[in-house]
C-alpha cells in the first residue's frame, strides 16, 4: 500500500451500508434508483424534442406568431405547475411525501386520508373523534368504506360501526379499513382475515397511496 493511502473498506461496512440502503428503501425514505426515473426522463426529452419540432414547423408555416404562442403557454403551464407542486396545494389534492404522513397526529392522518380518498374518486365524509376518528366513504359505484386509525387492528368493545347495516346486501357490499402509520401484527393479521370484510393498511402502503398509487390498487395487492 502506498504511503499515505487510506485502506478501503471491508465486507463488513460495506454489508452495512448495503443494509441501511435495503431498510431506507423498505421505509419509502430512499432516493429512486437511475431505473425508476430513466422512464420519466426519457419521456420528459421525446416530448421537449416535440415542442420544438412543433415551434419549427409553425414559425415556418404561420410565422412568428406561433412561437410566441407556443412560449406563453409554456409559461403559463409552468406557472401552474409550480403553483401546484407547492406543499400546501399538493396535500389538498391528497398527496403526501413519508415525511409529511410521519409527522401527523391522529386528526392529521384522517385529513390526510379524507384527501387521498378524494383523490381516488370517493365521496367522504369524517365522523370526528378525539381519538378515534372515523371516515366513511362511498365510490361512485355505491361500495362503502368505513376507515378507522389506530394500531391496533381489533375494534374496542364500545365501538360502533359507522353506517347503520340495512340489509345483507349492504353488509356484504362494505369494507372496514385500518390505518396504521406503522406494521400490524400477526395477531392483527389473523383477526382481519378471520373478519372477512377488513383491510389493513400499513405504513408502507399508507405511503404509497400518499404518493399517488390508487387505493384500489393497494387493496388488490393484499387481498
Amino acid at each position: 500500500m502506498a504511503v499515505g493511502a487510506r485502506p478501503g473498506p471491508d465486507g463488513g461496512q460495506l454489508l452495512l451500508a448495503a443494509l441501511a440502503v435495503r431498510r431506507l428503501r423498505a421505509q419509502g425514505r430512499y432516493g429512486p434508483r437511475f431505473r425508476d426515473v430513466l422512464p420519466a426522463f426519457v419521456g420528459l426529452v421525446v416530448v421537449a424534442c416535440a415542442v420544438v419540432a412543433g415551434l419549427t414547423v409553425g414559425y415556418r408555416t404561420v410565422g412568428p406568431v406561433v412561437p410566441v404562442a407556443g412560449v406563453l403557454l409554456l409559461a403559463l403551464v409552468v406557472a401552474v405547475g409550480v403553483r401546484l407542486g407547492r406543499p400546501g396545494a399538493r396535500r389538498r389534492l391528497g398527496y403526501y411525501t413519508p415525511d409529511e404522513l410521519f409527522e401527523l397526529d391522529t386528526q392529521g392522518l384522517a385529513l390526510a386520508v379524507a384527501r387521498m380518498l378524494r383523490r381516488d374518486g370517493w365521496r367522504v365524509r369524517l365522523l370526528p373523534a378525539a381519538e378515534r376518528p372515523l371516515l366513511c366513504a362511498r365510490d361512485t359505484s355505491g361500495h362503502q368504506l368505513d376507515v378507522a386509525f389506530r394500531p391496533v387492528a381489533e375494534p374496542l368493545p364500545d365501538e360502533e360501526v359507522p353506517h347503520p347495516r340495512l340489509h345483507r346486501g349492504d353488509e356484504e357490499a362494505g369494507l372496514r379499513l385500518v390505518v396504521h402509520r406503522g406494521a400490524f401484527t400477526a395477531r392483527d393479521v389473523r383477526w382481519a382475515r378471520r373478519d372477512g370484510r377488513t383491510r389493513l393498511l400499513d405504513g408502507s402502503a399508507l405511503r404509497r397511496w400518499g404518493a399517488g398509487t390508487r387505493l384500489d390498487e393497494l387493496l388488490s395487492q393484499r387481498s
